[in-house]
């Protein structure tokens, strides 16, 4: 008999991003290290549990590492149990990270629970990281920000190729959601990418590719339910319950009365409409940035009456990228600050210049836009 169809659902959906890991390997010119044969014991039963890694000899430490970045939570857990049991059979090590972000008391005692859940699961290496959580852009932004930064630091010490992250396709919903509150763009419609590198998409080199996200086809409930039928422990973050946070409201109150109002598959709906989103972002951003080189002079200064003739959303998204290149921060910058911008190109009145996060300004000189930082 087969695992319970949550189990196997989470599995095909780690197997395939493996594939995809040892795809890119390849065509950077990686040789992955071949798996390893399973150990067998009693004639026709391979030794290992079912809900641990699967059973083969140790992989040598040239093999590719793959890390999971794991809360305790149920999507985590059900994603570390998964990367552990199929990584082995691909010739992949599997190891884990849990970040302590000291906002709870007892958070460390926490960290070092999930620790030694993952070590259980035969993850190796396994490491919890404490980070300091700032205060810029709210709690939760600053939460993630802190997160990211010590999953790269992470990855770098440890030489990982890849770090997968348990969001389901209930928080991408959510952040389609939040993304059209917001008044943002169709970049935040567009939700979250399956391949990424972080807030920002940093794109140094191999980096552009790290994060990966297998479950954004799968359900909260099938990860919840992929950890109860192989008896993981897992812990339910109380921020995820109180009503302070924004996107808990979104989840308890704001999803449930849509459902209600306009029937089950809206978060299906949702997700669908992230990916139609990205595609046709993804898009544009190749256009802007083929159209970038041809609105500048002989001096790379950009010229207004080439940007105006542009379309609006290419427009924009050239502005966008100049100005992230002068040094300002992508996460900081939002659809407003480019509209200011924008403003000079199509509604020239002799404004001055427009500030930008990270001390960047941009204004309107001789028919040229400036972009820099003051």
């Amino acid at each position: 008999m087969g695992p319970h169809p949550a189990v196997a659902a989470i599995r095909l959906a780690v197997r395939r991003v493996l594939h995809d890991v040892l795809t890119d390997l390849t065509e950077q010119g990686c040789r992955p290290a071949p798996a390893p044969a399973p150990r067998v014991g009693r004639p026709g039963r391979t030794v290992g549990s079912s809900a641990g890694a699967a059973p083969h000899d140790p992989l040598p430490d040239t093999a590719p590492l793959v890390l999971v970045a794991c809360s305790g939570g149920a999507d985590s857990m059900a994603l570390a149990s998964a990367l552990a049991f199929e990584a082995p059979k691909l010739g992949i090590r599997a190891g884990g990270i849990t970040v302590d972000h000291g906002l709870q008391d007892g958070s460390a005692l926490r960290a070092a629970e999930v620790v030694s859940r993952m070590t259980a699961l035969r993850l190796d290496p396994v490491e919890s990281v404490a980070v300091r959580v700032g205060r810029d852009g709210g709690p939760e932004a600053a939460a993630r920000d802190a997160r990211y930064a010590a999953l790269d630091e992470a990855a770098d010490r440890l030489g990982a190729v890849a770090v997968l992250l348990g969001h389901t396709r209930d928080d991408q919903a959510e952040t389609v959601l939040l993304g059209l509150a917001r008044g943002s763009g169709i970049r935040s419609l567009s939700g979250m990418a399956e391949v990424s590198g972080g807030p920002g998409d940093p794109g140094a080199r191999g980096r552009n590719h790290r994060y990966r996200r297998p479950f954004l086809q799968v359900d909260r409930q099938t990860a919840r339910k992929a950890c109860m039928v192989q008896s993981l422990s897992v812990w339910d973050d109380p921020h995820n319950l109180d009503p302070a946070y924004t996107r808990s409201r979104l989840r308890h109150e704001g999803l449930p009365a849509l459902e209600k109002a306009l029937g089950k598959g809206v978060v299906e709906a949702l997700a669908r409409t992230a990916q139609l989103s990205r595609d046709d972002a993804d898009a544009l951003d190749a256009w802007a940035a083929e159209a970038e080189s041809g609105v500048r002079d002989e001096d790379g200064r950009l010229e207004c009456a080439k940007l105006y003739a542009l379309p609006p959303a290419v427009r924009r998204r050239v502005l966008r990228r100049a100005v992230v290149a002068a040094g300002s921060p992508a996460g900081s910058l939002f659809a407003r600050h480019i509209e200011e911008v924008d403003r000079l190109i199509t509604g020239w009145r002799g404004q001055g210049a427009i500030n930008l996060p990270g001390r960047v300004e941009a204004q309107r000189q001789g028919g040229r836009l400036v972009i820099r930082q003051g």
